[in-house]
Parts: C-alpha cells; sequence; structure tokens
C-alpha cells in the first residue's frame, strides 16, 4: 500500500493561448511542488479544470505528470463525473496509465441519496485495484456530501476504500468522518484554512489549491506540526490563511491559481473559458498580494503563454 499522507497540491493543468494543453509545461510545475516538499500529487481534480477536460485529455496530462515526476511522490488521479459509467472508465484508465491511486469525486448536476453513492464507489472500486478515495466537495457539487456513516459503510466493505478527500470546510464535520472510519482510514481536509485544525483532529494531511502557489508554506504546516511544534505550525497555517482567503477577490474559479502561477514565471496558462484571465488592475492586485506574502514574482508576465 503507497503511504498516502501529507500535503498534496491539486496540480493546476497548463495550457496554451488557444486553450489547448501545453503538455510541455507540466514538468516546470512538477519540480514547482516538488521543490517545496509535498507529499504527492493530485491530478485532473477541481484546481486542474477536470471538469473542463475531455477523458482522453485526463489521460493526456496523466501521463505528462507521471513522467515528470517519475515516481518521487504518488500520483493521485481524479476521476469523478456525472455518471457511474464514465467514473469507471476514467478510474481505469487512470490505473492502466499508473497512476498510485484513484479520488472520485462525488456527481455533480445531479443530487444521488446516500446509497446511490455507495453504489457509485462500490462500482468504481470493483473495476481497480489500486487504492480508491471518495471525494466530498458540496461547495462544488450542488450540497451533495459524503455524510461520516457513508464512509464508514464503504471502509469496511471496500478494502482498497482507503480514505476521502473532505472540502466541507466544516472540521466538525471532519472530526466525526475520523471517529467513524478504521484508524488507518485517511483523510485528508481539503480546505487550505483548517491544515492545522484537520492534523489536530487526525487527519492524514491536505489537498489544498494554494500548494501550488506556496507550497513549502504548506508543507511547513504539515512539518511543523509532525515535530510537535504548534507554534510554529499555526504561525505558518496563519500566513497560508492569508492567501487563501484574499484569493477568491480576484477572479472566478480557478483562475485565481493560474494567474498567480503566471506572475510567479510558471507557465500555467489562460483558464478554460467561459472563465476568463483577469482584467490588468485585478492581476496587478494579485501581483501586490503575492509581493506582500513574500512570494516571488517576475516582471512583465501576463498570461503564462508567451
Amino acid at each position: 500500500m503507497i503511504d498516502l499522507r501529507g500535503i498534496i497540491p491539486p496540480l493546476a493543468t497548463p495550457l496554451h493561448a488557444d486553450e489547448s494543453l501545453n503538455l510541455d509545461a507540466i514538468p516546470a510545475l512538477a519540480e514547482h511542488v516538488l521543490a517545496g516538499g509535498v507529499h504527492g500529487i493530485f491530478v485532473c481534480g477541481s484546481q486542474g479544470e477536470a471538469f473542463a477536460l475531455s477523458a482522453e485529455e485526463r489521460r493526456r496530462v496523466l501521463d505528462a505528470v507521471l513522467a515528470a515526476v517519475n515516481g518521487r511522490v504518488p500520483i493521485i488521479a481524479g476521476t469523478g463525473a456525472i455518471t457511474t459509467r464514465d467514473a469507471v472508465a476514467l478510474s481505469r484508465q487512470a490505473e492502466e496509465s499508473g497512476a498510485d491511486a484513484v479520488a472520485a469525486v462525488t456527481p455533480f448536476f445531479i443530487t444521488p441519496t446516500q446509497d446511490e453513492l455507495v453504489a457509485y464507489y462500490t462500482e468504481i472500486a470493483a473495476a481497480v485495484s489500486i487504492p480508491l478515495l471518495g471525494y466530498s466537495n458540496p461547495m462544488r457539487t450542488g450540497g451533495v456530501r459524503l455524510l461520516p456513516d457513508t464512509l464508514a459503510r464503504l471502509a469496511g466493505n471496500i478494502p482498497h476504500f482507503v480514505g476521502v478527500k473532505d472540502s466541507s470546510g466544516d472540521l466538525s464535520e471532519t472530526a466525526a468522518i475520523i471517529r467513524a472510519c478504521p484508524a488507518d482510514f485517511r483523510v485528508f481536509v481539503g480546505r487550505d484554512t483548517l491544515i492545522y485544525g484537520g492534523l489536530c483532529y487526525g487527519a492524514a494531511g491536505a489537498v489544498g489549491l494554494t500548494v501550488n502557489i506556496a507550497p513549502a508554506l504548506a508543507v511547513g504546516i504539515y512539518t511543523a506540526f509532525q515535530a510537535g511544534d504548534h507554534a510554529q505550525a499555526r504561525a505558518a497555517q496563519d500566513q497560508l490563511a492569508v492567501l487563501r482567503e484574499r484569493l477568491p477577490r480576484f477572479g472566478t474559479y480557478p483562475v485565481q491559481v493560474k494567474e498567480a502561477l503566471n506572475l510567479m514565471g510558471l507557465p500555467a496558462g489562460p483558464p478554460r473559458r467561459p472563465v476568463l484571465p483577469l482584467p490588468d488592475g485585478e492581476r496587478e492586485g494579485l501581483r501586490a498580494l503575492l509581493v506582500e506574502l513574500g512570494i516571488e514574482v517576475q516582471n512583465g508576465v501576463r498570461d503564462g503563454t508567451e
């Protein structure tokens, strides 16, 4: 069983100006987060714009990340979909490519019951032999969430259903999941502002979008916590929280991280429309935030595609 723990970025998917995949940019993005000490990489998650990618594009992105990382950290492939059939196909594809684990967000647009969610994950699990994680993100899925009892059912019935990314933003729910599930069940908080709090409750780590921008800072929360230095862990958490809380001022999700990476000289490129690049004024505001937080930016970088 792979060691899933720690701080994991949901890697941004780089695009050219015409919105085609920029696979040549993936090594630079991967090296940036690896240099920050991350413990894994989540490919084609929400920040990776999986919702805007075809199945074939998701395969190509995953293959490129696997090649760039070359086994240095575990790779988790996002394989969730609206239909079970599509989620199964994406999960099989990810296993064939060589992903270390898959994580499937709950179906979106529709509102499945908890029993339907159990059936969804059970069928995905039957299709793959690598570890499977649930992914509860009610803000992005119309309020659909994986309840603690549902996760406990899945963990009890499926040996390789090993964890969940909990993006509820509710630490009481995170704590309830940890209490309900087996001791070795891995709960990752999905809110960058709650990494320290999640670790205090017993979470295995975090998957947070700002890890793309400030990987070493996020890793520092985890490292300090593991060393028992709670003051340092809280200080790092406070600093990361400033970045996360102020990012939404700049455009429509998920453009903020991509624009920040571009400003840092990392070729993330634009988001896929209908989300638009930031106007110049907002881009300069984002630049000022990064500078304020001590994040190095480059002059003259506009969209990362030149």
